[in-house]
């Protein structure tokens, strides 16, 4: 059972946060894109499609860490720091994604189909919390990786 429950939980992760890290990366350059030629039409629709994707996968990103405890739990190992610190990391990834990310998404393609008036600055900000979402996954998959104290560790 524990690597049933292992490989969903690694292939959850691999399926919907891949996809979000990808396309949360590349809105920003589009919504530059779809801000510097408003009636681009085609412009708007890889924004659009960008932000669906985010918003998708997001959704079923939560079979992560819910297989993620599945596992740890079968193991045996929900005491352990790395895992905590691996679980906070998380939960900051997915407030980071679900406040601050998808929200400024939303907002940037309702501007850039409607009148084009977004800021500039706000496609550079988004890039930012962006790159933060990208960092707190790599060093949780880092964590996950080491596994710091585990007997496999290194």
């Amino acid at each position: 059972m524990n690597k049933f429950l292992l490989a969903v939980h690694v292939l959850a992760a691999i399926v919907a946060v891949g996809p979000v890290t990808v396309a949360a990366s590349m809105f920003p350059p589009a919504a530059r894109r779809a801000l510097a030629d408003p009636v681009d039409t085609r412009a708007t629709a890889v924004l659009d499609t960008l932000r669906r994707i985010c918003r998708v996968y997001a959704g079923l990103g939560i079979a992560v860490p819910v297989f993620g405890l599945a596992t740890a739990s079968s193991l045996g190992v929900l005491g352990d720091a790395w895992l905590i610190v691996s679980m906070a990391l998380t939960a900051l990834a997915a407030g980071v994604l679900g406040l601050l990310i998808l929200p400024r998404q939303e907002a940037l393609a309702s501007s850039c189909s409607a009148d084009g008036t977004a800021d500039l600055a706000a496609t550079r900000g988004l890039g930012v919390y962006t790159g933060l979402f990208n960092l707190l996954w790599a060093t949780v998959t880092v964590l996950m990786i080491v596994r710091p104290g585990s007997t496999t560790g290194v």
